[in-house]
C-alpha cells in the first residue's frame, strides 16, 4: 500500500510516496529546481499562477515515475501553502493570479473589518483580526477588481485548487476555512457575520468535506496524464503549517512543531479557544480537531526566514555561479555568537503579524566595512530570523502556551547546525529533529483517511527522532545577551 504526498509550497512542489507496510517514504522529488517565482507588481504584493503550480506536480509526477510504480498508489494527500486565493468561473479556469500567503495588499480592509466587526466580537469567535487572510483578499477583489468578482464561480485555497484539478470537484475543510478567515470558533460554522459585513455571497465557498476520508477520486483523464490508477481518493487535505505539525506527530494539547522553509513558523497545539488582543499570533483549527475533540492550532510566524537566506545567498553569487548553501554556513562558523553587532531584522516580506500587522521591511544594523565579512552578515541573518522567532515565542508564553519541546524535520534552515544552536539557546527550548517533511506528512495523511491506519497516532508510529538538542547554560547565556540587544533596537528603529 502506497500513499502519495503533495506539498504545494511557494518555494516548489514536493512530492513524496510513502509505503504503508514498510513505514517509510520510497520516493521523493521536488521541482522547479529553482524556486518558484513569486510575483510582485506592486509593494506588499505577492502572486504566483496556479496554473504554474500545476505545471510543477505535473512534471514532479514525470520524475517520480523513474523511482516508483505510480500505477501502485492507493490514496493522495494534499498539503499547500496557507492563506491563498484563487478563483475560477463555472468552467473551472482561473481568472486572476493566486494572491498568496504573504501578500499585505488587504490589510487595511482587514483591520476596518475587525473595528467594523467589533474587537471584542472578533476575539471572542476567533476572528483573528482578519487582516491579510484569504477573506479580506477576496474583499480586495471585489472592490478593485468587480469584473473578476462578477466572474467567480467559487473561491478555493491553493489545496483546494489541486484537489479539482485531480478529481473535478471543488471543495474545502474546515481547517481551511479557519485558516482563510472564515470560519467561527465559537459556533462551530462558517461566520455569516463576517461574510454579511464584506458582502460575500455564501454560494461563493465551496462545500465543506472531511479533512480525512474520501474528498473526491481521480478522473480517468488526469490519471491517465499522471500514471495513476483512476477512481483512487484524495483522502487528506491541510494547509503546510497544520500538515507540518501532523508530519510530525504533534496532535495533542501542549505538543509543538516549528519550520524554517520560506516563512519561519512556532505551531502549538492547544485544546482552548485562544485569542491575541494585539492579534501577534492567530489560532486555526487543527487536523484532528472534532465536534468531540477541539485541537486548535496556534500559529506564530515570521514571513522572512528562508526567503532572507536565500536573498543572501544571491548577493552572494553576484559574480560567480551559485553559492552553495553549505558553503554560506562554512562562512558562518567561525564568526563568534552576537556576530560583532551585526544585526539583520528579517521583515522584508509583507506585513508580520507580530509587528501588529504592519510592514516594516527589513534592516541591517552595525556593519562596519573595515570589520565584517560576509560571514558576518550570514551568522547576522540566522540570528536574526531566530531572535525573530524568539520575539514571537514571548507573546506565545504570555497566552499560556510554553514550548517545553519543539519538534522540527531535519530540513531548510534546520538542516544548519549553527541555525539549531542559536534556536535551542535563544528560545531555552529543546528540538527533536525527525526525518520527515510535509510531503511525507500528507502521504501518512492519506493513509489515515482512507483507512489503511485506524488512527492518526497509529500513522507515527514508525517516525523516530533522529536527534535531540539541549540548551547549554553558557552558550545561552551568550544568545540571551545577544537577542536583548536585538530586541532593544527593534523597539526603537521600529517603534513597537
Amino acid at each position: 500500500m502506497q500513499f502519495l504526498g503533495i506539498d504545494l509550497g511557494s518555494s516548489s512542489v514536493k512530492l513524496s510516496v510513502f509505503d504503508g507496510i514498510k513505514g517509510k517514504t520510497v520516493a521523493s522529488t521536488f521541482y522547479p529546481k529553482q524556486e518558484m517565482t513569486i510575483h510582485s507588481p506592486l509593494t506588499g504584493y505577492a502572486e504566483q499562477s496556479p496554473n504554474e503550480w500545476w505545471d510543477n506536480i505535473k512534471t514532479g509526477m514525470k520524475e517520480l515515475s523513474g523511482q516508483v510504480r505510480l500505477s501502485d498508489i492507493s490514496a493522495i494527500g494534499i498539503s499547500y501553502q496557507m492563506h491563498g486565493l484563487v478563483v475560477v468561473d463555472r468552467d473551472r479556469n482561473v481568472l486572476r493570479p493566486s494572491i498568496i500567503w504573504c501578500d499585505s495588499r488587504a490589510v487595511e480592509i482587514g483591520d476596518r473589518a475587525y473595528h467594523g466587526l467589533g474587537q471584542d466580537y472578533c476575539d471572542r469567535h476567533l476572528l483573528n483580526s482578519p487582516g491579510n487572510f484569504t477573506a479580506s483578499k477576496l474583499k480586495w477583489v471585489q472592490e478593485n477588481e468587480p469584473e473578476i468578482f462578477g466572474k467567480i464561480h467559487k473561491i478555493m485555497l491553493p489545496g483546494d485548487y489541486v484537489a479539482m484539478k485531480l478529481t473535478g470537484e471543488i471543495c474545502t475543510t474546515e481547517s481551511g476555512l479557519s485558516e482563510g478567515i472564515f470560519w467561527d470558533f465559537e459556533e462551530g460554522q462558517m461566520s455569516g457575520k463576517l461574510l454579511d459585513h464584506f458582502g460575500i455571497p455564501p454560494g461563493l465557498i465551496p462545500d465543506v468535506v472531511p479533512t480525512f476520508g474520501n474528498q473526491g477520486e481521480v478522473t480517468k483523464e488526469i490519471a491517465g496524464e499522471l500514471g495513476l490508477k483512476p477512481g483512487i481518493p484524495v483522502a487528506y487535505r491541510a494547509g503546510d503549517q497544520p500538515n507540518n505539525a501532523f508530519s510530525l506527530g504533534v496532535l495533542e494539547p501542549g505538543e509543538f512543531a516549528a519550520t524554517a522553509g520560506t516563512s519561519g513558523v512556532v505551531y502549538g497545539v492547544s485544546d482552548q479557544n485562544i485569542s491575541d488582543k494585539e492579534f501577534r499570533v492567530n489560532t486555526f483549527l487543527h487536523v484532528n480537531n472534532t465536534g468531540d475533540q477541539k485541537r486548535n492550532g496556534v500559529l506564530l510566524c515570521i514571513n522572512g526566514t528562508g526567503i532572507l537566506f536565500s536573498w543572501i545567498r544571491k548577493l552572494l553569487s553576484f559574480s560567480q555561479s551559485t553559492v552553495p548553501y553549505e558553503a554560506m554556513n562554512q562562512k558562518a562558523k567561525d564568526i563568534p555568537i552576537g556576530s560583532d553587532g551585526v544585526q539583520v531584522f528579517p521583515f522584508g516580506n509583507g506585513a508580520e503579524r507580530i509587528l501588529k500587522n504592519r510592514n516594516f521591511r527589513s534592516n541591517i544594523l552595525g556593519i562596519d566595512f573595515n570589520q565584517h565579512s560576509d560571514g558576518h552578515l550570514i551568522r547576522a541573518s540566522k540570528e536574526g530570523i531566530v531572535f525573530a522567532l524568539n520575539y514571537g515565542f514571548k507573546a506565545l508564553k504570555e497566552l499560556g502556551l510554553d514550548a517545553r519541546l519543539v519538534k522540527a524535520g531535519k530540513s531548510n534552515l534546520f538542516l544548519s547546525t549553527l541555525f539549531l544552536e542559536a534556536f535551542v539557546n535563544t528560545t531555552n527550548s529543546p528540538v527533536e529533529l525527525y526525518q520527515t517533511d510535509g510531503g511525507e506528512g500528507a502521504a501518512r495523511g492519506a493513509a489515515v483517511g482512507c483507512g489503511f491506519y485506524n488512527s492518526t497516532h497509529e500513522a507515527f508510529d514508525t517516525l523516530e527522532c533522529l536527534t535531540r538538542t539541549d540548551p547549554t547554560e553558557m552558550i545561552r547565556t551568550r544568545y540571551e545577551e545577544s537577542y536583548l540587544q536585538w530586541e532593544e533596537n527593534l523597539r526603537h528603529y521600529y517603534d513597537i
